[in-house]
């Protein structure tokens, strides 16, 4: 059966060019929105109707299409609707021969099929016209720190008694446990802080960096800090308070912004708030009912059981509930604006869908109120356009609560076309992720291919499976120098296509050094100055120096154009300028035809090719 197409565009946005059909986009400033259904000829239909759907409350619009004629062989239905802001689904009914039929969501929100199941929809998002992308974030490049394992300064810094330092930054091993869930002290310490840092500032800079993302830099035990011990209270062993002030004034001297890390949801036992272990003077939730924070956390049988982040203990959750604990938060002289007014540009925040959503809008409202154009990213795994969590539909692209979000879908998508030659899966990603996303959070999304949660892209793209390894196999494995090889050239090829892609591309620390590992704690090894390879650093400078050529790799519009046979082809533009980003992903030489042109592109490589269209 042959299939229905829908074209669904604003008419106030939609252009035809010589590159592609009708530029599609599934969300949409407020206005009138235009949505059309071919249908092919051969089901002579009598009639085709629109279901809309309000996700945000029980209702369904039904609206009669108008017929238009013909247009590429098949009959064109529209209708206009002008909904309000929020997020809705859609599909249509088509009658023919006195029959009804329900036309549903091929999966790629641009085909349709029929169907005599539930459907399913189309999404259609509606945002309001004054969001715009953070501009400084969207124009330039993001370098994430995990600040121990980055760079030691000569400094002398103090060293917790219960700490344990690593002298051998290069030889030194990692703290594991054999598998994933097993208890670990996560309290040995390699050095690195924020004087360090300052250090490398003129290499980041060389690099084309203008973010930095720490990973938490507030008091902690452990050496990640996601265990928060002090939210007010740069960790000593980081170089304190003075070493952030000379961070914050070196990076803005070189145009650089920093965002922090906001681990909002719990916090640490061994904390000044839970003070399990009295190692504070104050009174802790878990030394008294009259401590100032005892409402912050759930007890079930005080004082042992409490409520704690996937069971952890070590990780009592938080209860956002408490008004003292909102006002510590997001009040006046609340941690976010405290931090934005000590020189901090934004937050990533840790968790972000386990957190209510109201935080989330108050976090935002206070970080603009302290410091507009200031930056709130949030982390999400899953499209975050429709994502629910904890049975409640998210609205994080509501404008009040993320400016964006980090890039999981694309990540999976450019892993599985770079290592496996899945062009598919980068289509369907660019395709759902510049329909479903309004374009400002699509520019602030942050793109990357690896975090102190992953594995090294360079181990996922060359090594071999570990996933079943324990932790003292995985601590001495490296790849073999042909590994090495394969994993460099499909990392080359991966970090340019991300650098295309629509959103901030995002470098974890190391990987433009060739830096190796397995899962967490093999990830988060120190960085190999001196032992870098300096070929693939030059190569990501030079990517990131293309990305800063072309303005519409910054802030374009996106449309996949080719995705056929290992090679894909989209384009980026604003207006009728743009850029044709041409990759091959197959291991073999391919010869590919653009605009009649003939191109014979290398395996695993790319081309970008500028155009501009007369007006119309």
């Amino acid at each position: 059966m042959l299939p229905f197409h829908i074209d669904q565009y604003s008419p106030f946005t939609v252009k035809k060019t010589v590159l592609s059909n009708t530029s599609y986009n599934c969300a949409f400033e407020e206005g009138k929105i235009k949505i059309s259904l071919l249908c092919p000829r051969i089901y002579c239909l009598n009639g085709c109707y629109l279901k809309l759907d309000h996700d945000f409350e029980s209702k369904t619009d039904v609206v009669k299409m108008r017929y238009c004629g013909i247009e590429d062989g098949c009959d064109l239905y529209t209708c206009t609707v002008s909904p309000c802001t929020g997020l809705y689904y859609f599909y249509f009914t088509a009658l023919c021969d006195g029959k009804e039929y329900t036309v549903e969501s091929c999966g790629d929100e641009k085909h349709g099929r029929i169907t005599e199941e539930y459907p399913d929809k189309f999404q259609l998002m509606i945002y309001k016209t004054e969001y715009t992308p953070v501009k400084w974030f969207s124009d330039g490049a993001m370098y994430h720190i995990f600040v121990d394992r980055f760079c030691r300064s000569d400094r002398k810094i103090p060293v917790r008694d219960d700490a344990v330092m690593i002298n051998d930054w290069y030889g030194g091993k990692v703290e594991y446990a054999e598998y994933p869930g097993q208890p670990l002290k996560n309290n040995t310490f390699f050095g690195g802080d924020l004087y360090g840092i300052c250090s490398k500032l003129d290499y980041l800079s060389s690099l084309g960096i203008t973010t930095l993302y720490l990973s938490p830099v507030f008091k902690a035990y452990s050496n990640h800090k996601y265990d928060t011990g002090d939210y007010t209270a740069i960790d000593e062993m980081f170089g304190g308070q003075k070493a952030f002030k000379k961070l914050v004034k070196e990076a803005h001297s070189r145009n650089m912004k920093i965002i922090l890390d906001g681990v909002f949801n719990h916090t640490g036992d061994d904390s000044i708030y839970f003070n399990k272990y009295k190692k504070y003077d104050s009174c802790g939730a878990y030394n008294g009912k009259e401590s100032p924070y005892y409402s912050w956390y759930d007890f079930s049988e005080y004082p042992d059981k409490y409520r704690s982040w996937w069971g952890i203990s070590i990780l009592p959750s938080l209860n956002h509930t408490r008004s003292s604990l909102r006002e510590f938060l997001c009040g006046e002289n609340g941690v976010i604006r405290y931090w934005l007014r000590q020189g901090a540009d934004g937050w990533r925040l840790d968790v972000a869908d386990e957190l209510p959503e109201d935080l989330l809008f108050d976090i935002k409202k206070a970080a603009d109120a302290e410091k507009p154009g200031s930056l709130v990213i949030g982390e999400v795994w899953e499209d975050a356009s429709n994502k629910i969590a904890y049975s409640s539909r998210r609205h994080y692209f509501s404008g009040k609560a993320l400016d964006g979000v980090m890039n999981y879908p694309l990540r999976n998508a450019v892993i599985s076309y770079s290592k496996y030659g899945d062009e598919c899966a980068m289509n369907y990603a660019l395709t759902i992720l510049s329909r479903h996303y309004p374009q400002y959070s699509l520019l602030n999304t942050m793109n990357f291919l690896g975090t102190h949660d992953t594995e090294r892209i360079l181990t996922v793209l060359g090594g071999e499976d570990a996933a079943n390894a324990s932790g003292s196999q995985l601590s001495e494995m490296r790849m073999t120098p042909e590994q090495l090889k394969e994993g460099k050239k499909r990392l080359r090829f991966a970090f340019a296509l991300l650098a295309c892609c629509p959103g901030v591309p995002c470098i974890y620390y190391g990987d433009e050094a060739g830096c190796e590992g397995y899962r967490d704690p093999f990830n988060r090894r120190p960085y190999p100055w001196g032992k870098e390879d300096t070929e693939l650093v030059e190569y990501f400078k030079n990517i990131l120096k293309m990305r800063k050529k072309h303005k519409a790799l910054r802030g374009g519009k996106t449309d996949v154009v080719y995705a056929e046979n290992g090679v894909l082809v989209f384009r980026r533009y604003i207006g009728n300028h743009g850029v044709l980003c041409i990759f091959n992903g197959n291991q073999y030489n391919k010869c590919v035809y653009v605009g009649g042109e003939k191109l014979m592109l290398d395996g695993m490589s790319f081309t970008l090719k500028e155009y501009a269209e007369r007006n119309k």
